[in-house]
């Protein structure tokens, strides 16, 4: 089985290699747009087959028998698949026709024209399938494009090339499980990376995707949701992840794109994660210009949504292009239009005007928003006033690819209780950098979640504003205001370094270690005088005294216990996964399990787990589940894939198998347990060869020193970088050598030690190739008994370790942190004097010897 991980790899490699000196933001239309032809394509046949009684048959005997059908009966066949999907693609026009054509040597650019122009022919004539309209317009999708090839034979090349990057995908079972919504969705967001400040036309970060999803997922009732600048619709999908399977499937996406390039991209994103074209209007409008959705019947109250979601693009200039007054309906309840300079706000009172009175918002804008005078000022005033404001996350800057400004999401509903605070959250320092861009981890978006849903407080992190606050503030939501940044830096005391010790109040603010081992540390200490203390032990001592002490060991004791708890409950699960739509739910399980585990102990952070746990989905859960769940745990165990390599480059450049792999179990596990005297017999002999290296080196640092003319030839030949003329040259000084001679002694153990080399590299090389050829050999003998234990290493052999180190890293920290005020006050007044004074001394000694010496 393919997995979605191998698919993603496959295609983006075979974007980046297909689409040369192409900008991204422009070959996703092509790639992306072809992709999801042959999904139309796909579902087609799959319609034939069904209707027709032909599921147990091949993909050609069903193709065939389409051609035939509709020979004989064009209009019924149309009308039938027509009536199912809303579409058809004619036999002629179908995909696997272009593939057919490329076989035989009859593939030509115009035949992939002319079916993208019929099918947007058919779905014109038609008229009630707006979803498929314009799909393929050759405003976006151009294959005379020079951009694709400097000529006819150029460009013809390279769409064939791209048209058999899908030619073995079989949309329809990829859409089960959300296989192929995920590759396409992954696509877009690489290409989105790839297209630096022109992905903001159309991709949020997935991370900030999940924060504003999780928490809007949290309404009570969610039957429609609303993105009035939708891009790729990514926003809609995140959403609708974390709803139920029966919410998803009555959910009503509404949505409006400016860019009609990204306008066909969201109906086909959606589409191809198996949202029912009756369930997606989406519109190709200027959301700002004119009020969209509207509804006939109450033009001055807009439709109203469940959920409003929105990424606009920032700090827009000149958005007011309509001349829209502050009579607008959407703008009344500010009292005041936004600046036309900044039409940050605009966006804003768009979603809020369509947010239904249960319903959430959630809107991603620059940070200025939360301060900026004038206008914005009044409105954020009266969004105040109104109570509207909810919650506002300070998120890091450098998240998005097309800007580097810190942004924030705000979050407003208008059925807040009177009185309600408002939720401030800084999480602008919780990320990790990937290259030029900041990153929030999995554990940094669980937690601005939990924090939202518990509505707490936490120094540094989180604040509850009352209403009192803010209008203290004037109104000012700059977060700084209201949650201050915890200094991670000890102040220096000028009475320590003067006179020595480490003052008591930095000892005290130890917290981890005041509550864990309180008598270790009293007893680590002597008091030097009033409010400072000096160390008895050394910190290499006093780290030992604290990890082995009995509450640390019962600690330990008890989370290894409970985890294993969870490895047993969950090893049953994984093991026995049925169905690629169940495996989200043990992910979801699993994670909210480990938190829970973990909260029950003090000074552990829970999300330092829970992102233990994410990467052990990343890294093998997620494609082991996938394989397993589409045959069985054992059958997988046993299986075996070929191992593919590139190899060569340019033209020459090409995949070759190099052996084979387990399908879930590593070669490297069976190895090292089934095969462990083979591999220590190989390390041994490894071992040996850097020994040999040194022995030679020695014996020519040796020579170098003696320096004959013997000797320079042997050093001479030992720098020649192949064994074999080494060997060759040494023998020739052997001869040349007079027998007993120091030099015939030194040459032979010289030759000796190349021997050795020579048999030990030769050895090696071929028990490597012996080992890997019978592990390659045993993967499809491992008995169950074998499997479990190999996977159960694989999957949790380092969980509990890492555990431990939940556990023990708060206290090294601390323990690191006194270490430092150790160093930081180990030099005094009195032991500079010291010190200075001695420096005198050697000073005037040197004088006098100076004086000496010259009488």
């Amino acid at each position: 089985m393919i997995t979605s991980d191998e698919i993603k790899r496959r295609l983006w490699d075979g974007a980046n290699e297909l689409r040369g000196s192409m900008d991204a933001s422009r070959y996703k239309d092509y790639m992306l747009g072809l992709m999801f032809y042959k999904f139309l394509s796909d579902k087609t046949i799959d319609t034939f087959r069904i209707a027709s009684g032909m599921k147990q048959n091949s993909e050609a005997e069903v193709i065939q028998a389409y051609h035939e059908n509709y020979a004989q009966y064009p209009e019924q066949l149309v009308k039938m698949i027509s009536d199912v999907l809303g579409y058809y693609v004619l036999p002629q026009h179908l995909y696997q026709t272009w593939i057919s054509d490329i076989r035989s040597g009859n593939f030509a650019v115009q035949k992939v024209t002319d079916s993208l122009n019929h099918f947007e022919r058919t779905i014109a004539v038609k008229g009630d399938s707006d979803d498929f309209k314009g799909l393929f317009a050759s405003s976006t999708l151009d294959l005379t494009d020079t951009a694709l090839g400097s000529n006819l034979n150029e460009r013809n090349k390279n769409i064939k090339e791209l048209v058999l990057l899908f030619a073995d995908l079989n949309m329809v079972a990829l859409q089960k499980g959300d296989v192929l919504g995920d590759a396409y969705e992954y696509l877009i967001g690489q290409f989105a990376m790839e297209s630096g400040k022109k992905a903001g036309e159309f991709y949020t970060p997935s991370q900030v995707s999940e924060v504003m999803a999780q928490i809007v997922a949290k309404t009570k009732l969610i039957r429609s949701i609303y993105d009035p600048t939708v891009g790729s619709g990514s926003l809609l999908l995140t959403v609708s992840k974390y709803l139920s399977e029966d919410e998803r499937k009555s959910l009503a996406y509404y949505g409006q794109e400016k860019n009609t390039a990204t306008y066909n991209l969201t109906r086909m994103n959606l589409l191809l994660h198996g949202v029912r074209p009756e369930k997606m209007t989406i519109n190709n409008g200027d959301t700002l210009a004119e009020d969209w959705p509207e509804d006939p019947q109450r033009p001055n109250e807009g439709v109203q949504f469940d959920v409003v979601v929105m990424n606009p693009p920032y700090s827009v200039k000149k958005w007011n292009r309509s001349n829209l007054k502050v009579s607008d309906p959407r703008f009344e309840i500010a009292g005041v239009l936004p600046p036309d300079s900044k039409g940050d706000y605009a966006f804003l009172l768009h979603g809020l005007f369509h947010l239904g009175q249960q319903g959430t918002m959630a809107i991603v804008l620059p940070h200025g928003v939360l301060f900026r005078g004038g206008a914005e000022g009044e409105i954020r005033k009266r969004l105040l006033e109104k109570n509207y404001i909810d919650t506002i996350i300070g998120l890091p800057d450098k998240l998005f690819t097309n800007t580097g400004i810190p942004v924030t999401v705000l979050i407003l509903k208008k059925n807040r209780p009177l009185g309600d605070p408002v939720l401030m959250i800084d999480a602008s320092k919780t990320f990790i950098k990937e290259g030029k861009q900041n990153v929030l981890q999995e554990k940094d978006i669980a937690k601005i979640v939990d924090t939202y849903a518990m509505r707490s407080e936490e120094a540094g992190y989180s604040h509850l504003a009352s209403r009192d606050e803010i209008i203290e503030n004037e109104y000012n939501l700059n977060i700084p205001r209201y949650i201050e940044s915890i200094d991670e830096e000890i102040p220096q005391d000028v009475d320590a370094h003067l006179y020595g010790g480490i003052p008591y109040e930095n000892i005290a603010e130890l917290k981890v270690l005041q509550e864990t081992v309180p008598t270790i540390i009293e007893q680590s200490m002597k008091e030097l005088r009033s409010g400072y203390v000096e160390l008895t032990v050394s910190i290499e001592e006093l780290t030992k005294k604290v990890l082995t002490d009995d509450h640390v060991i019962q600690k330990s004791n008890t989370v290894e216990q409970q985890l294993r708890a969870y490895m047993d409950k969950y090893w049953a699960l994984l093991k026995n996964v049925d169905g690629v739509n169940n495996i989200p739910e043990i992910r979801d399980a699993m994670l909210t399990d480990i938190k829970e585990l973990l909260l029950g102990f003090n000074h552990i952070d829970e999300y330092d787990g829970y992102q233990i746990i994410v990467e052990l989905w990343k890294d093998m859960l997620t494609e082991d589940t996938e394989i397993i769940a589409s045959s069985d745990f054992y059958t997988a165990g046993r299986t075996r894939v070929p191992l593919m390599v590139t190899k060569g480059s340019g033209k020459t450049k090409r995949e070759e198998q190099d052996g084979w792999i387990g399908s879930i179990v590593p070669n490297e596990l069976i190895m090292n347990h089934i095969f462990a005297e083979d591999v220590k017999a190989i390390e041994e002999k490894e071992a040996r060869l850097p020994e040999v290296e040194a022995e030679l080196t020695e014996l020519v640092e040796a020579a170098k020193i003696e320096e004959s003319d013997e000797e320079a030839a042997l050093i001479e030949a030992l720098n020649d970088k192949e064994d074999a003329f080494m060997i060759g040259a040494i023998r020739s000084l052997i001869k040349e050598a007079e027998k007993g001679s120091t030099d015939y002694t030194l040459l032979k153990k010289v030759e000796d030690l190349l021997n050795e080399k020579t048999t030990l590299n030769r050895e090696v090389k071929k028990l490597h190739q012996e080992l890997k050829e019978a592990t390659e050999a045993r993967i499809e003998t491992l008995t169950n008994e074998e499997i479990d234990h190999l996977m159960h290493e694989k999957w949790f052999g380092s969980l509990v370790s890492k555990g431990m180190q939940l556990i023990e890293s708060p206290l090294t920290e601390e323990l690191a942190v006194l270490e430092q005020l150790q160093n930081r006050y180990s030099e005094t007044l009195s032991t500079l004097e010291q010190e200075s004074k001695q420096l005198e001394q050697e000073l005037e000694d040197m004088m006098q010897q100076l004086v000496v010496s010259e009488f």
